[in-house]
């Protein structure tokens, strides 16, 4: 009896510790399967996310290649190949371009005449884009007041711009004519006789920066109304209280609050007098002799009257870096100057 309470005391811890230590060594497996499951499903789920990224990007390339396509065609091409001919000589009647290198940078950059249509490509522009901000800006301050017809005197100022630039330079070539256009009454009137506006050297160029700048004015004056028309009051009315004169108030609020506005007329008259063409191929054809022949006209002249497209895609090429250079000034006076708040 002894005995066999004996054998059972000492079998049954061993039991015991039999069951427990196989009870805590079993948790270890069960946890690295987890781990293991854990992991596959994450690279199942990144699998899956970057499929669905892939069939996402393959869409937006789907949906974006014809502008690609015709940005690179019609954009990027036309530059490419143009840089490649100014590279070249050829008159564009026979044969194939024959390269030539800088020969044609050379020439142009050390040409009197070449000279002449960037000293006229410069003046032109500048006094355009400064008449246009000047002038503009007056007219819109005008257009601004509460006056009666304010709404009439609006459209007759931007109608001008809506008509064809060769309309506009018709018109103008009557207004000028020296015999019986409208220029010689007025100015009779005040005991002066009218200039061969159009035929004179002295004056061409002046006929066609009086033209243009009344072509485009009124857009300005419109484009500047409406940014003054947007400037928030409560500023002007703090102003006031503090006593600032009209012009104090104008030099100091309107004109920073007009940044953008200003920024954008000088971006888009920029543009415009450096692209001018249709006015000076009405009016006066580049002459008399080369008095009103700018950049582009001069790249006209070259590539489709005299035939060498050598020289007129090198010119086109220094047009296209003067607008880089113009435009990277923009945008660094854009960064420090034109405040959008």
């Amino acid at each position: 009896m002894t005995v066999s309470q004996t054998v059972q005391t000492s079998t049954t811890p061993l039991e015991g510790t039999s069951l427990t230590s196989h009870s805590t060594a079993s948790p270890p497996s069960s946890i690295g399967g987890d781990a293991g499951a854990r992991g596959a499903a994450d690279r199942t789920v990144t699998r899956r996310r970057r499929r669905r990224h892939s069939r996402e990007y393959l869409l937006f390339l789907v949906l974006v290649s014809p502008n690609l396509l015709l940005i690179g065609t019609f954009e990027y091409w036309p530059v490419i190949y143009n840089a490649y001919l100014s590279l070249t000589r050829w008159n564009m009647l026979s044969g194939v371009p024959v390269w030539v290198g800088l020969d044609n940078y050379q020439s142009l950059l050390t040409s009197s005449s070449f000279h002449t249509v960037m000293y006229n490509t410069l003046l032109f522009t500048g006094t355009v884009v400064i008449g246009s901000v000047v002038i503009g800006l007056a007219l819109a301050v005008l257009f601004n007041q509460k006056v009666r017809g304010r709404g009439f005197v609006r459209t007759v100022a931007f109608a001008p711009h809506i008509v064809s630039g060769a309309a506009v330079a018709t018109l103008w070539l009557f207004i000028f004519n020296p015999d019986y256009g409208l220029s010689r009454f007025v100015l009779n009137q005040v005991g002066l006789s009218s200039p061969r506006w159009v035929s004179d050297s002295d004056w061409a160029l002046a006929s066609l920066i009086i033209v243009f700048l009344w072509k485009g004015i009124g857009f300005v004056a419109i484009v500047y109304l409406a940014g003054l028309q947007s400037l928030p009051e409560d500023v002007y009315e703090a102003a006031k209280l503090d006593g600032a004169r009209a012009w104090t108030t104008f030099r100091r609020i309107t004109l920073p609050l007009l940044s953008p506005v200003t920024f954008f007329v000088l971006v888009i008259t920029i543009i415009g007098t450096f692209q001018a063409y249709d006015m000076i191929a009405v009016m006066t054809g580049g002459g008399p002799g080369n008095a009103t022949t700018t950049l582009s006209w001069y790249i006209y002249e070259q590539g489709f009257q005299a035939s060498d497209a050598g020289r007129a895609a090198a010119s086109a090429m220094i047009l296209f870096v003067i607008l880089l250079i113009v435009t990277g000034l923009q945008t660094k006076y854009a960064q420090r100057k034109v405040h959008y708040q």
